[in-house]
């Protein structure tokens, strides 16, 4: 089986001085898709961010396949993004951006580059788009550029923010067989999202976050009234519908 694909022991993290996570602790295995699931204000994104090393830890310990975590192994998909879209800049470039972790020092783009990027562009449905300017999408389209830019990294872990927000049912459809895809091939994914429905439709494994860790691993194991009202307290009403909880606020 070898090492776990990502493991995280003891961590605290927070800005200035307010606590965002509080002593988590949990492991994803090779292979997995995994959601990360809690309400707003859970510490999702701080802990994505602090795993790709955006955000530097109070104290614990992180392993991505058994090694410190490096721009190799982990590709990030970021909920929000403020850059410059008024720059002259094309969705080629931004996705073209995913690469300058496997250049060395003053290289530039090659023409495989270019062929990764492209390939990650047509996974996720925006190949056609390639020279547009990027300020001319939609918010759907900028977030699958930013997905694209994760998947033009090949890294066999893929740290996603909210992948689906802003996307229509079809294109979260796609990009779930996708996910699905790269979970066959190989890939590791931990997913934060607020869809419930999908998390227990879709996914196999899932860290249920409120702060802390309420609960990890298999989904057949985690998902339970108990683990959901935990996570979500006052911020989750419970409706069955067949074997999975919908989440309302």
């Amino acid at each position: 089986m070898g090492p776990s694909a990502l493991e995280v022991e003891e961590l605290w993290a927070g800005y200035n001085g307010h606590v965002a996570l509080e002593a988590v602790s949990f492991s994803i295995e090779q292979g997995c898709l995994a959601g990360l699931v809690g309400p707003n204000g859970s510490g999702k994104s701080t802990l994505l961010r602090t795993i790709i090393g955006l955000k530097r830890p109070w104290r614990g310990r992180i392993t991505v396949f058994g090694q410190p975590p490096r721009k190799s192994l982990l590709g990030y998909m970021p909920q929000v993004e403020v850059p410059d879209w008024s720059l002259p800049i094309t969705v080629l470039d931004v996705v073209l951006m995913g690469r300058y972790g496997k250049l060395g020092v003053l290289r530039r783009p090659g023409k495989a580059d270019r062929i990764k990027a492209m390939e990650a562009l047509a996974r996720v449905g925006m190949a056609d788009k390639a020279g547009r300017r990027i300020q001319e999408l939609s918010g759907g389209e900028q977030r699958r550029t930013l997905l694209a830019r994760a998947l033009a990294q090949e890294a066999p872990l893929l740290l996603l923010d909210e992948p689906f927000a802003g996307l229509d049912a079809p294109t979260q459809h796609e990009l779930l067989h996708l996910f699905q895809g790269l979970r066959r091939e190989g890939c590791t994914l931990l997913v934060a999202t607020h869809d419930l429905s999908c998390v227990a439709t879709h996914f196999d494994h899932a860290v249920f976050l409120n702060r802390r860790v309420v609960a990890f691993g298999p989904l057949h194991e985690v998902l339970t009234e108990e683990v959901l009202r935990q996570t979500f307290q006052r911020h989750l009403l419970l409706v069955r519908e067949g074997e999975i909880y919908a989440e309302h606020d």
